[in-house]
C-alpha cells in the first residue's frame, strides 16, 4: 500500500446464521491487520459485534470506493450485495455458505486465502449481464427496478391460473394460460429459469430466456432471444391479478391490464474470480452431474495419420 492509499472493503454476511458470522469476524480480522477498512451495514454491525469496522447505512453509497465486496453465505445473500455493489460498479466476491452457491467464488474452507487474494489484489472481474424490467398500465410507467437472475410475473392467486400474452420487438408471440413467466439473464439461467424447465446458458453467452411456467399451451418452449430485443408479458384484462418478482426479493403487483417490459441492464453486475474454472466443471460439481467414463480427447500415437510421422 502506497502513502495516503485508503483501502476499504465492504463485507456482507448472513447474520442469521452463526457460521456467517464466526466468517465475517475472521475477514475482519484478517482484512484490518493488512491496513485495510472494513465497513458493515448499519442492521449487520449488532451481529458482528466488531469495534475495528466502519459502519455505514444500507444503500447504494455502501460500497462506492470500495475495491470489492465480500459476501458471506448463499446466492440469495450475495443478489442482496448485488443492489449494493452494482450502482457503484464495485466487484462482488462471494463466499459459499450455502447449498449450491452457483454465483460464489469460494467456498468456507479456503475463507483465509480468499482474504489473501484481496489483500494481494490478485483476482480478476469480470461482468454479467442484468436486465432493466419497466412496468406500464395504460401507457404510463407506475414501476422500474433490475434483476441479475431473472424478472418473473406469475400469478397472485393460487385458485386461478393466470392469462398473459408474450411479446417480442413489438410484435405478439403468444398467449399462455400459465402459473407464470420467467425472463431470466444467462446467470440466472441456473437459478429459476432452470426449476421451470429454461435451457442452461453459458454465461458468456449474451442473450434472454423467456420461459412459461406450467402453461397450458401447444406452444410454450423455454425461448432464447436476442440481448438486443425487448420483451414483453402483458397480464391479460379479464385475468386475476399478477405479480411481478426480480430475483425473489424485489416485488411489484401487477393489476389485470399491466404491461411487464424486459429488456438488457442498462448496468452489468461485476463478480470477482479467484479461479479460471470453465462453466461446464462449475455445472458438474454444483449439480454433482456423473461423468465417470469421461476420458477426453486422445492423443494420437506418432504413427497414427496426422502425426506427420505415418507410413
Amino acid at each position: 500500500m502506497t502513502d495516503g492509499e485508503r483501502r476499504s472493503v465492504l463485507v456482507v454476511a448472513h447474520t442469521g446464521r452463526p457460521e456467517a458470522v464466526r466468517s465475517a469476524n475472521l475477514v475482519i480480522d484478517r482484512l484490518t491487520g493488512a491496513g485495510i477498512t472494513v465497513r458493515v451495514l448499519e442492521d449487520e454491525a449488532r451481529e458482528i459485534a466488531s469495534e475495528d469496522v466502519e459502519v455505514v447505512p444500507d444503500g447504494p453509497s455502501a460500497a462506492a470506493e470500495a475495491e470489492v465486496v465480500m459476501v458471506l453465505g448463499g446466492d440469495g445473500t450475495l443478489l442482496r450485495a448485488a443492489d449494493l455493489a452494482r450502482p457503484a460498479g464495485t466487484p462482488l466476491l462471494g463466499v459459499n455458505l450455502g447449498h449450491v452457491g452457483f454465483l460464489a467464488e469460494a467456498e468456507r474452507e479456503d475463507l483465509a486465502a480468499t482474504v489473501d487474494r484481496v489483500v494481494s489484489r490478485r483476482f480478476d472481474v469480470e461482468e454479467r449481464m442484468t436486465v432493466d424490467v419497466t412496468v406500464r398500465r395504460n401507457g404510463e410507467v407506475v414501476g422500474a427496478t433490475w434483476a441479475l437472475n431473472e424478472a418473473s410475473v406469475e400469478k397472485a392467486e393460487r385458485e386461478r391460473m393466470l392469462e398473459v400474452v408474450a411479446e417480442i420487438d413489438g410484435r405478439p408471440l403468444s398467449n399462455w394460460g400459465c402459473d407464470g413467466v420467467v425472463c431470466a439473464t444467462p446467470t440466472g439461467s441456473t437459478a429459476y429459469a432452470f426449476s421451470a424447465g429454461g435451457p442452461v446458458v453459458w454465461p458468456e453467452v449474451e442473450a434472454m430466456l423467456v420461459v412459461p411456467i406450467s402453461a397450458h399451451a401447444l406452444f410454450s418452449r423455454p425461448l432464447v432471444v436476442s440481448p438486443r430485443s425487448l420483451v414483453a408479458i402483458e397480464v391479460m384484462a379479464d385475468t386475476p391479478c399478477a405479480v411481478l418478482w426480480c430475483d425473489g426479493r424485489r416485488m411489484i403487483d401487477l393489476p389485470a391490464g399491466a404491461r411487464v417490459e424486459v429488456r438488457r441492464g442498462e448496468h452489468p453486475v461485476r463478480l470477482a474470480r479467484l479461479h479460471r474454472t470453465p462453466f461446464t466443471d462449475r455445472l458438474v460439481t454444483k449439480f454433482g452431474l456423473p461423468v465417470t467414463g469421461w476420458r477426453g480427447r486422445s492423443r494420437p500415437r506418432p504413427e497414427e495419420p496426422g502425426t506427420g510421422q505415418g507410413r
